[in-house]
């Protein structure tokens, strides 16, 4: 797949690996190679590569790979991935928490656990890092990251922004304000003084609702499908409905155990989840009238 030469990236001290395996980190396990993969040493390096990166070169980033399907073709041009040592960084601030890109969401609401913060605990309920939710507004258990966040740094290739709120434009599963080729780098999120017994107590409520109603330990990527507006139903209600619980393509299936999630059973392809995916909303649309949006990114391009 290597069509970009070496020689288009700017000198930089982070690593660079040609036909880099993906699908192995990924939580489904399957997938392609990046063309090239870049893991910035620090924000100079990142901007630096920004900077330089002509423009008709694809640029995607990915943090955890836990709401993503890399498809079996690969990914072309540079695929950017923040690591911990770098960008993991973690802070207690007065009345919230600074924290870098790569660090998980977990991690960042047991930090604020720890310093007694509330306000965070539906964090620990969300798989990923920092910088996905800030770039997907990511939400569970009745909050979502617009709700908390106080701004985001945003690395662009004329440098260094910082966005409220407001100005990132925040959606349902999605940020509208995101600069082209922009990558959240930090970010800082409101948190209030809070009791630590009852922060831990509903930090254990959201996992043991996560371990009693999702796949948690299967090879899986989260909710597949966005929740449809203009409707009471939500979609695993939907996929239900349309007797898609268990439903299965080579290697994929919709889980019985939660139906708005796809689980790679052992052998499953990007080609079979992807596919999978598509055949659960043909038949949902088929039975109710409705177009179930995916929640989860598809990247990257087919096997030939």
């Amino acid at each position: 797949m290597l069509a970009m030469p070496a020689a288009t990236l700017p000198p930089l001290r982070g690593r660079v690996q040609a036909g880099a395996p993906l699908g192995p980190t990924s939580w489904f396990r399957v997938g392609g190679a990046a063309e090239w993969l870049v893991r910035p040493a620090d924000l100079d390096d990142l901007l630096l590569l920004l900077r330089d990166l002509p423009d008709a070169v694809p640029l995607t980033v990915i943090g955890a790979a836990s709401n993503l399907i890399l498809r079996d073709g690969g990914v072309p041009g540079v695929v950017v991935r923040l690591a911990p040592r770098g960008f993991g960084t973690v802070a207690v601030e007065d009345g919230g928490i600074v924290a870098g890109a790569a660090a998980l969401d977990a991690t960042v609401a047991e930090h604020a656990a720890a310093a007694g913060l509330a306000g965070l605990e539906f964090l620990c309920g969300i798989p990923g890092t920092i910088g996905g939710a800030v770039a997907m507004n990511a939400g569970a258990y009745g909050t979502e990251v617009k709700d908390v966040l106080d701004w985001a740094e945003v690395a662009t290739p004329d440098g260094l922004l910082r966005l409220t709120a407001d100005e990132l434009r925040f959606a349902y599963r999605r940020t509208e304000g995101l600069p082209p080729r922009g990558v959240v780098v930090r970010a800082r999120l409101r948190a209030a003084p809070g009791e630590p017994a009852a922060i831990a107590a509903r930090m254990a409520e959201i996992r043991a609702a996560r371990e009693a109603t999702q796949p948690v330990r299967a090879r899986t990527g989260g909710s597949t499908f966005k929740n449809p507006s203009g409707t009471a139903a939500k979609a695993w209600e939907l996929i239900d409905a349309a007797g898609c619980r268990g439903l299965r393509r080579g290697g994929a299936q919709v889980s019985e155990k939660h139906c708005n999630f796809l689980i790679n059973t052992g052998g499953a392809t990007a080609a079979d989840l992807e596919g999978l995916g598509e055949e659960v909303r043909a038949r949902v649309r088929a039975a109710s009238g409705v177009d179930l949006e995916w929640e989860i990114r598809r990247i990257g391009v087919p096997s030939a």
